[in-house]
């Protein structure tokens, strides 16, 4: 998973979400296996060495698979924490956040779950910021209930950009950004563009109609005749 590369650096055009202190975030991906929202995490994480903390549920783990962890560098560990629970997936979250040597939390919970409620998102938000820690909750196949993380996301796969030389072959990975709610900046939408050579996220205002995206497979058309 080329998206595993990804870092914090996100260059682009025009109003870009506000880099603040470190908080709680969550990413919606708009199919539950899609793996954009946990690339999208990845690189809004700081650029260390420190070890990640990534811990799934059950259902997460046996939908959406584990994480190809073969992109990250050798020298960014992770720590992979398997649960059964919601419950314990947000207890073990909490716990990290504990530990000041943690690059990064990221949790991924399944559905909407009982235990996922707005007291345990404000404990998640108010642990993080207390340490500094960049914490990220995936929520698959989930709905956008009341929730104390400062920023909320809906991520969707988009069709690969045009290749440079091939016009036959997908150019660079894609996704559509919408922040929905944010407490720290103004909502709004992206297209974000991952550039593999210089290693960073490249962020563009999105297309407000969406059927008319010139990039959505214009050049395979005119190779084809």
């Amino acid at each position: 998973m080329g998206s595993l590369r990804m870092h914090k650096d996100l260059v682009g055009q025009g109003q870009r979400p506000v880099a603040m202190s470190h908080t709680l975030s969550e990413a919606f991906p708009n199919h539950p296996t899609d793996a954009s929202a946990v690339g999208f995490a990845l690189s809004r994480l700081p650029r260390t060495n420190a070890p990640i903390l990534w811990v799934q549920d059950r259902l997460s783990r046996k939908e959406a698979g584990r994480p190809a962890l073969a992109g990250m560098s050798a020298n960014r560990p992770v720590i992979m924490v398997d649960l059964s629970r919601a419950a314990d997936v947000l207890w073990a979250m909490e716990d990290g956040l504990r530990c000041r040597a943690l690059g990064g939390v990221i949790g991924e919970v399944w559905g909407d779950p009982a235990a996922l409620d707005f007291t345990a998102t404000k404990r998640l938000a108010m642990r993080a910021e207390a340490a500094d820690i960049s914490c990220w909750l995936i929520r698959r196949a989930a709905s956008p209930d009341l929730s104390a993380a400062r920023d909320r996301w809906r991520i969707t796969s988009l069709p690969s950009a045009a290749h440079p030389h091939d016009a036959q072959a997908p150019g660079a990975p894609r996704w559509a950004l919408d922040l929905f709610r944010s407490r720290r900046s103004k909502p709004g939408q992206w297209v974000a563009t991952y550039d593999g050579a210089a290693d960073r996220v490249h962020l563009a205002a999105a297309v407000r109609d969406r059927t008319v995206d010139a990039d959505d497979g214009t050049a395979r058309k005119r190779a084809a005749g």
